[in-house]
């Protein structure tokens, strides 16, 4: 499934927002584990393509020529063709009549080594992207203390 609407919560944490109408809502509820996969540019329109329809129609895998790599700590399977994947298992739901929330614990993180920085996609809502781009350093501006060592 694709997924628009995800936040960071934590070092290791991250949450979804997963539609109770879609399918892809009772697989993550029943197998608690998935695998977040960060495409790139180059992939939009699969990614467009892939919101379009439903896994109940079609192998999504099969139909968009995507490639299935089997990832190391759960079972869901990772995209060889996204520039970096996060095995997730289920840490915690918060499923309301609102909103239904997954918070996912990241277990394992795989990425390219290259390009040093991707141009990876980011859903804005309303059918409209973000492309990653220019970086801007202000490094010099934190405290020591603020910054990995």
């Amino acid at each position: 499934m694709t997924c628009g609407w995800h936040m960071m919560l934590g070092y290791d944490l991250v949450g979804t927002y997963i539609w109770q109408a879609n399918r892809s809502f009772e697989l993550a509820r029943r197998s608690r584990e998935c695998v977040v996969n960060l495409p790139t540019e180059r992939l939009l329109d699969t990614v467009v393509r892939i919101g379009n329809c439903s896994s109940a129609e079609a192998d999504k895998f099969e139909r968009f020529g995507l490639t299935a790599v089997p990832a190391r700590d759960v079972q869901a399977p990772m995209i060889g063709e996204c520039h970096a994947s996060f095995e997730c298992r289920l840490h915690e739901t918060r499923i309301t009549a609102d909103y239904p929330l997954f918070v996912w614990r990241v277990l394992r993180v795989h990425a390219a080594s290259s390009p040093r920085d991707p141009r990876t996609v980011h859903y804005r809502g309303e059918g409209r992207f973000m492309v990653a781009g220019k970086e801007v350093s202000r490094r010099r501006l934190f405290r020591p203390d603020m910054l990995e060592q």
